[in-house]
């Protein structure tokens, strides 16, 4: 189906596994967006990280967070953003691994960081959450074999997934599209994604929930 998309900042979230990645680079090659993509790799304690959560939160969550920062600066202070623009991530999620993975004190020093560099990200005019089962998570990510997600357990995915529900649940800063993903391959069912991109065509406010049978 075509039709050119009402939203000109497309952001796609999910948890670790969702497809957010793989949604947005599809989202940009149909309509010839730009396409944003979080720099997870580039992260040196995240390895660290899913070792030992507890040991090495703090500075694995200070590092995303500078550089999810410097990123958005770069794109919305250059002419790039004269164009549509699709990111497969929400800055303001940063917060979410922040309240489930740093102790007290360092959730109170995080908070003043992030506090000043929120106030100079700009919203986008979409969110697309898609929403998957644990299981369905685990599985995927054990599917793309990425060296650094090897050591994550379900008890982690499970628990951040109720945190992104919660969220997202309470989310009110833009239109929110939420899709279950449970059983829609946007990669390898090109029918799934015509549905979903159908349901992009038709502006709204609020909330909407998508959940083909």
């Amino acid at each position: 189906m075509s039709g050119v998309l009402p939203w000109r900042y497309i952001v796609v979230e999910g948890v670790i596994g969702a497809g957010k990645t793989s949604l947005a680079k599809l989202l940009s090659a149909r309509t010839g967006a730009r396409l944003n993509l979080e720099i997870v790799e580039e992260n040196p304690f995240l390895d660290k990280f899913y070792g030992d959560r507890a040991a090495w939160a703090f500075q694995t969550q200070i590092f995303f967070l500078l550089s999810r920062y410097r990123q958005q600066q770069r794109l919305f202070q250059s002419e790039l953003f004269r164009d549509a623009i699709v990111s497969d991530y929400l800055f303001a999620k940063d917060r979410i691994f922040a309240n489930l993975n740093l102790s007290d004190d360092e959730l109170a020093l995080y908070d003043q960081l992030a506090q000043i560099l929120e106030q100079r990200i700009l919203k986008p005019d979409l969110v697309i959450y898609l929403q998957a089962r644990t299981q369905a998570l685990m599985e995927r990510i054990r599917w793309r074999g990425r060296s650094f997600e090897r050591d994550i357990g379900a008890d982690y995915i499970e628990s951040l997934n109720g945190a992104y529900n919660y969220f997202f649940h309470h989310y009110r800063a833009t239109p929110l599209l939420v899709v279950n993903t449970n059983d829609l391959d946007f990669v390898n069912a090109p029918r799934d994604f015509e549905l979903l991109y159908e349901q992009l065509l038709d502006p709204f406010q609020g909330a909407r929930f998508f959940a083909p049978a």
